[in-house]
């Protein structure tokens, strides 16, 4: 059986009408997706963004402390030093985070790029993936916006890819939660996955799949 060179899809205006077909590259959005490359793509890219601003105080930064509670014998009690102790309530802590904590992680570019591939085929398989011909506000509206995704019938959650976002295009979309806009150099796997619906400008599909290849 030879293997399919490209994957059909059709292509919408922003009035949600079909106006023609695209041809994308079967080895870019067309591929089986490899489980294990997206699983180490998103714990990358999760890793990556985690801050270190966890921090405890240890004993010596603590407070307090420099008398000796009470006499060493004779109280009937254990003795202690300081108040300052690990196990007194409002002590120091001895093994909590100190805010040099590095969470980063790495993922060779051959599978990151994997990664990618079995993300796009994946919205393509599951039917997530709108192609538009083109993506082009005259106003800073709104409205403009989600009437357009309401023509292309988008979930709840979206993702919308081009290749460049002008200023009318990123004042219309940043009032709307559930909208992602990114250029097409920018796209994250975590991006692809965590959507309802990927819509994407022509060109940025292009685009894409040339980086790809």
């Amino acid at each position: 059986m030879a293997e399919k060179k490209n994957v059909s899809v059709k292509v919408m205006n922003m009035a949600g009408e079909e106006v023609s077909k695209l041809n994308l590259s079967a080895s870019v959005f067309g591929i089986e997706p490899h489980q294990q490359a997206l699983f180490d793509a998103v714990q990358v890219e999760q890793s990556n963004a985690r801050q270190a601003t966890a921090k405890t105080k240890k004993r010596h930064e603590v407070s307090g402390g420099g008398k000796k509670p009470w006499r060493q014998k004779g109280t009937g009690r254990a003795r202690a030093g300081s108040t300052r102790s690990p196990i007194w309530v409002g002590g120091g802590n001895v093994f909590g985070p100190d805010g040099t904590q590095n969470f980063k992680i790495s993922q060779n570019k051959k599978e990151y790029r994997l990664a990618k591939k079995s993300a796009l085929s994946l919205a393509v398989k599951e039917n997530k993936l709108t192609v538009v011909d083109e993506i082009k506000f005259a106003e800073k509206k709104t409205k403009a916006f989600v009437a357009m995704l309401d023509a292309l019938k988008a979930g709840s959650k979206v993702l919308v890819v081009v290749d460049e976002i002008d200023e009318a295009m990123f004042a219309s979309a940043r009032n709307l939660a559930w909208v992602k806009l990114v250029t097409s150099d920018n796209v994250s796997v975590v991006d692809l996955l965590n959507v309802d619906t990927l819509v994407m400008s022509q060109t940025a599909a292009k685009s894409i799949e040339e980086a790809l290849k």
